[in-house]
């Protein structure tokens, strides 16, 4: 009986073409409507994702903060002492981490979700669901990650006696939402690219490398105001969205002297002008992904 009524349900189902073309809202609309349905598949995915990172390994989830911690020790001693980079930054550990801890969230949303599609091909070609779950599995664990290593965090600063309770936490949200929803756009695309050209994976890691020196995680943004004497240059720069979102994640946790830190002017509204943009290429991204979908098995 059971079986009866699925088929019958399925029966009912209207026949969608995969990646045929719609119109952007609607068709949008209709994928969201799909992966809210497929929300205990995203979320086991998720899971599934955490774990077998870390499968039989002893420490589990201390291996998440490994690489910032070094990568914090290194930047700290090399570049904040030997190379002085920390004079003129007050609590430069807390102002590297902070920084790291942004840009890390970043990469692993776009590295989770360009190899995402290829790394779940055996799935993708027995059964079908929205292919979107699988990026989206990606950014929901580098979610996680982040949420571990922003603990760590806030423990330093408690710690250090720099908790950050203080007008600046308003910074706190928008600059993770611009982080967030141009890491998932710029993953649906590669995630989707990658399909075809298996090179992209590659390509990215250099551009992800190219982006940590490129914003003002372990040197300070008045540094580059003074050095970029050039108005466009510094325009391109100070509104690259991941270079807006350190500098409002450290607005929201660095606790610095006001005075002696240089900020781009109207700050928020930088933060709100990227993410509506961000949120308009979101939607572009969903479109190029449901476009190019509809040959993933095939390809795989």
């Amino acid at each position: 009986m059971v079986d009866q009524n699925r088929m019958a349900a399925l029966a009912a189902e209207p026949l969608v073409v995969v990646g045929a073309p719609t119109s952007a809202i609607r068709g949008t609309w209709r994928e969201l409507r799909d992966v809210f349905r497929q929300r205990e598949m995203l979320g086991m995915l998720v899971r599934r994702d955490l774990k077998a990172r870390y499968k039989d390994s002893a420490l589990g989830f201390v291996w998440t903060l490994v690489r910032p911690l070094t990568q914090l020790l290194i930047y700290y001693f090399v570049i904040g002492k030997v190379l002085g980079a920390a004079h003129g930054i007050d609590n430069f550990a807390i102002y590297v981490f902070t920084g790291l801890s942004a840009y890390t969230l970043f990469s692993e949303i776009v590295a989770g979700s360009t190899g995402s599609i290829v790394g779940n091909s055996g799935l993708i070609k027995k059964v079908y669901v929205p292919r979107e779950v699988f990026p989206l599995a990606s950014v929901g664990a580098a979610l996680v990650n982040f949420a571990i290593q922003f603990g760590i965090l806030l423990v330093a600063t408690l710690v250090l006696g720099q908790f950050p309770l203080h007008e600046g936490l308003v910074y706190l949200v928008p600059s993770l939402a611009v982080i967030v929803v141009f890491g998932a756009a710029i993953g649906l695309v590669l995630a989707a690219l990658n399909v075809y050209l298996r090179d992209v994976q590659f390509v990215i890691d250099v551009g992800l490398m190219v982006l940590l020196w490129g914003s003002p995680i372990v040197y300070s943004y008045s540094m580059v105001v003074k050095e970029l004497t050039a108005p466009w240059l510094l325009t391109i720069y100070t509104n690259n969205p991941l270079t807006l979102a350190v500098l409002g994640l450290q607005n929201a946790i660095w606790l610095h002297d006001p005075a002696a830190v240089v900020y781009p002017d109207h700050l928020m509204l930088r933060l709100g002008i990227a993410l509506v943009v961000g949120l308009v290429c979101l939607v572009g991204a969903q479109r190029v992904f449901s476009r190019l979908q509809g040959n993933f098995a095939q390809e795989l």
